[in-house]
């Protein structure tokens, strides 16, 4: 049962304004009073969003919080950056993206939490445990609060394996080999036009729907990017790269984008047998498509309770530009508790990253199995690297990959040991 009245309570605190800026731990104490907030334009989350907003303002007649979604753009990150630099961000966003941390924490935007609360770092590790660690700073601090974790698996149609003569109950997909058998089978008997369909653009975020979840997979866990050197060209990075490249030289894939959704419109709408998403998909992909789960293929097979994945993480950021950053940091720890951690999960379908969602969700999990199973992947996700020019070190991979990789231009292994090569130097300057 979802319940979103939360546990946290802020005490009244009149206290000089907090002085703004990313550093903290320094100056005026922060100070209450309103706050606004942003969240995704997911419609599931703005409900969720909605409620526990509701509660919190009944409860906190001086520090009322508005709320709304993230304004229209390029993209998410865009609209963050661009408030950063106009210097009107709101307080809180519920979609910041750990990959433009580095970014934001470059500009002045971000608060350093575990410098300005004297809480932030027994709260975040004691709900986030061993995960928070991956979010932190070059500088140890953390700047963003781990929030929730969508764990990409592999959702395969039944119907459509069925058609291609494969096995739609129990079939052989943990190896790159059986996924392109699969492929083959099903692109010979026109099941479906394309075997897998992914995000085609040139943009860098699309690389975390691709590549990066099945090089995690293979790797055991690698980040893109560790002691600050490129680790895609190891000999399993190279694996990753050329099971993609067949994909797409034999048509399994189309290095076309989709007329429609590019995430799920695919999977969704029959044109693909296979999509890789995370539990968000189920939402997307009940009743229209009779599908199953497994873990992310690897080059040689890996078992279930070792297989890593892509974490697609969305955190919090608390913005300097607040004036009443006590009050927005109060106003996480409420949205945080258990009981709305459990309605994050029944209303959108999302893991919280807290090391007891299986016994905080137990009887939802129980009730809904597909979700019990990415509950599993949960401890085993990993998301970006947190490292200086973060934007411009995947856009220069993505680069690399569509034409590598997409069109099949030129020397693969040749072509991404320069993009290797540039990402070593763009993870070397501040």
């Amino acid at each position: 049962m979802k319940r979103y009245a939360g546990a946290v309570m802020l005490a009244a605190i009149t206290l000089p304004l907090a002085a703004c800026g990313s550093s903290g731990g320094g100056g005026s104490e922060p100070t209450t009073g309103p706050i606004s907030i942003w969240y995704s334009t997911n419609e599931q989350e703005i409900a969720w969003g909605e409620e526990v907003v509701k509660a919190w303002n009944a409860e906190h007649p001086d520090a009322q919080v508005k709320a709304e979604a993230i304004p229209a753009g390029k993209s998410s990150e865009d609209a963050i950056a661009a408030a950063i630099t106009a210097g009107n961000t709101p307080c809180l966003v519920y979609n910041t993206a750990p990959a433009a941390v580095p970014a934001f924490q470059k500009q002045g935007g971000l608060v350093n939490l575990s410098k300005t609360f004297d809480d932030a770092e027994s709260f975040i590790t004691s709900r986030s445990g061993d995960a928070a660690d991956g979010f932190r700073s070059p500088d140890g601090d953390l700047y963003q609060v781990p929030w929730k974790a969508n764990p990409f698996m592999l959702y395969y149609s039944k119907e459509a394996f069925a058609k291609a003569g494969l096995d739609p109950e129990k079939p052989s997909l943990s190896t790159y080999d059986d996924v392109l058998a699969a492929a083959s089978a099903i692109k010979t008997s026109g099941a479906a036009d394309f075997a897998l369909y992914p995000p085609a653009s040139s943009d860098y975020t699309n690389s975390l729907f691709d590549f990066y979840p099945l090089y995690l997979a293979n790797t055991g866990g690698t980040q893109l990017v560790k002691d600050g050197s490129a680790t895609f060209t190891s000999p399993e990075g190279l694996e990753t790269l050329e099971f993609w490249k067949t994909l797409y030289s034999e048509g399994f894939s189309s290095p076309e984008a989709y007329s429609g959704d590019a995430w799920a419109g695919p999977f969704a709408d029959g044109v693909a047998a296979m999509g890789i998403a995370g539990p968000w998909g189920a939402a997307q992909f009940d009743g229209k498509v009779d599908y199953g789960v497994v873990p992310l293929p690897t080059a040689d097979g890996v078992p279930e309770n070792e297989t890593y994945t892509f974490g697609d993480s969305k955190n919090v950021g608390l913005y300097s530009s607040c004036e009443n950053q006590q009050t927005a940091w109060e106003f996480v720890k409420f949205s945080m508790d258990a009981g709305n951690d459990n309605a994050l999960l029944e209303t959108t379908g999302q893991f919280p990253i807290r090391t007891d969602i299986s016994e905080v969700a137990a009887d939802y999990l129980a009730e809904n199995p597909v979700l019990a199973t990415f509950s599993e992947e949960v401890a085993r996700t990993v998301d970006v690297p947190n490292i200086p020019n973060a934007t411009e070190i995947w856009q220069t991979f993505r680069d690399a990959w569509s034409g590598a990789v997409m069109s099949g231009e030129g020397d693969l292994a040749g072509t991404m040991n320069s993009a290797a090569e540039e990402i070593n130097d763009l993870a070397g300057k501040d």
